[in-house]
């Protein structure tokens, strides 16, 4: 008698809110088991039990502060299950939560700064670290027919060429989605799926400062459509996606501009 399979498994950070919130709810709509991860436990205990009621779906609760190295280790400790004994193996790793401080960069809190960074580029890089070697196991045990991999949630502030006030934020998603394209082309002789998602400006908690200016709406893409194309791409082994046309049309401008153009009519500026 055969053992019986895991169910389709997702592991979302960040999920209490904002896209993380949108990508639990698009992956249990498509009959994933979910495991949510972000600080505020009642607010995944809440998003857990409308899931279930919803879809049906089972969810496992994992608080942690991936600002922190005892939260993040836990989560990896989850990533590495393979199934063999234990919690089902994670198919997709959604790698969502992220700090966005902004301002000059020499008045910014050193604590907030390393935050962000711990937060926005160590755990992203721990976290893939854990599941990587086990999904490329499970390929090489001969497990095909669901797709594996990561999606890295990037931002256009990275391909900014100057972001005054963004400086650090900006660096940290630049090496996201530079260092999300380079995984990706490893990852793909393995049929293990990386990509990065680099959306604008979306309506999340992170981004109440920029609503409150009164950035016009059509600056703004709906969180919906992020995690639609996100997940569209990932399924299709594409390395990036830029949701929204505005910001496809901004991407390729800015690809387009030169440096020094850039940096001369480089004035006061909004964190992506």
């Amino acid at each position: 008698m055969s053992a019986r399979p895991h169910p389709r498994t997702a592991l979302v950070t960040g999920a209490s809110s904002g896209i993380g919130e949108q990508f639990a709810r698009d992956l249990a709509e498509r009959g994933y088991a979910l495991v949510l991860v972000a600080r505020r436990a009642e607010r995944l205990d809440a998003l857990a039990a409308e899931l279930a009621d919803r879809f049906g779906t089972a969810s496992e609760v994992l608080p942690a502060d991936l600002g922190a190295p005892d939260g993040t280790a836990a989560v990896e400790e989850r990533l590495r299950a393979d199934g063999a004994d234990g919690p089902a193996p994670v198919d997709l790793l959604v790698n969502n939560a992220g700090r966005g401080e902004g301002g000059p960069f020499a008045e910014q809190d050193p604590d907030d700064v390393d935050h962000m960074l711990d937060v926005n580029v160590r755990a992203v890089l721990h976290l893939a670290r854990a599941v990587l070697p086990v999904q490329i196991a499970r390929r090489e045990r001969g497990e095909h027919g669901r797709p594996l991999g990561i999606i890295n949630v990037s931002s256009m502030a990275g391909e900014m060429t100057v972001n005054p006030g963004g400086s650090v934020y900006g660096a940290t998603k630049k090496f996201v989605t530079l260092w999300s394209e380079s995984v990706a082309v490893e990852a793909a002789p393995h049929d293990v799926h990386v990509t990065a998602v680099l959306p604008g400006f979306v309506r999340t908690d992170m981004t109440r400062a920029v609503q409150e200016r009164g950035t016009p709406d059509a600056a703004f893409v709906p969180k919906e459509r992020i995690t639609r194309d996100a997940l569209r791409a990932w399924a299709a082994g594409r390395t990036s996606v830029v949701p929204g046309a505005q910001y496809k049309l901004a991407d390729g401008l800015l690809r387009a501009i030169p440096r020094t153009l850039y940096k001369a009519v480089a004035g006061r500026r909004t964190v992506l």
